[in-house]
């Protein structure tokens, strides 16, 4: 499925990616203090994080589009720098990664049952969930070193979901519109079920950061609305220069 438009998409993560070279790293030596009940969260997203991505690069190359696969590369490459922040995080405060998370486990192989299609709507649950949490770390962790790293990640995933949107649109534009509509509901009913899961298994970190886990809970599923929006509307034909503003 070729279309014109993700030259933009190109040009954004590129632009990132220098911006990033050109601010450095955060000061790791200051140190950390994390509660342990944040070590624990930060180490299971730094699992979900943490990845070569060759799956969704493989569908991506036989998709057809080799700018769209190489947007993809260069956002695995973000989600890679993700995963390399937390564990640089986590070792300022003395604590180590881990080895892999049930969670992240399940997500995986959700993720490959299927196409690219299937591959970029459970990645999108992902990514509305880490949406919610990194804002949360951002905006509650105590530590300043933690906020920082959050909100790097924060700006990171507010610029993918419209990057994933768009290729959801062009996915689901074939589908006839009772389809797209039962993808989308089947997208929010499992978002909603993993942000239950998330609110439960991180639910004394959240608590430290001044967030109920039902307050987590509904701000993830009122978000599924728009997105779900944002993946089934009839794409627009895109320009160079409106692509990677927004959904």
């Amino acid at each position: 499925m070729i279309n014109d438009g993700y030259e933009a998409w190109v040009r954004d993560f590129e632009a990132e990616r220098e911006r990033r070279a050109a601010v450095g790293d955060p000061e790791w030596d200051r140190g950390a203090e994390l509660d342990p009940a944040l070590v624990r969260s930060l180490q299971r997203f730094q699992v979900g994080e943490d990845g070569d991505g060759s799956a969704l690069i493989g569908k991506a190359d036989r998709a057809g589009d080799p700018v769209y696969a190489q947007a993809v590369r260069l956002f695995v490459a973000e989600e890679q720098n993700h995963a390399r922040m937390l564990a640089l995080l986590l070792a300022a405060g003395g604590a180590g990664t881990l080895d892999g998370h049930w969670s992240d486990a399940v997500f995986v192989r959700l993720r490959r049952l299927l196409g690219l299609r299937v591959e970029l709507l459970v990645l999108m649950v992902a990514e509305a969930v880490a949406l919610g949490y990194y804002r949360a770390v951002r905006d509650g962790a105590p530590d300043p070193l933690a906020a920082e790293v959050a909100g790097r990640i924060l700006a990171d995933e507010e610029r993918h979901v419209p990057f994933h949107c768009r290729r959801l649109r062009e996915a689901l534009a074939p589908l006839p519109a009772p389809a797209r509509r039962a993808a989308t509901l089947t997208w929010q009913a499992l978002l909603a079920g993993a942000a239950v899961v998330v609110a439960a298994d991180h639910g004394p970190a959240l608590r430290h950061l001044g967030v109920r886990r039902h307050r987590f809970t509904a701000d993830v599923i009122r978000s599924s609305g728009p997105l779900a929006r944002a993946m089934s509307t009839t794409p627009a034909p895109a320009t160079a220069e409106s692509s990677p503003a927004g959904v």
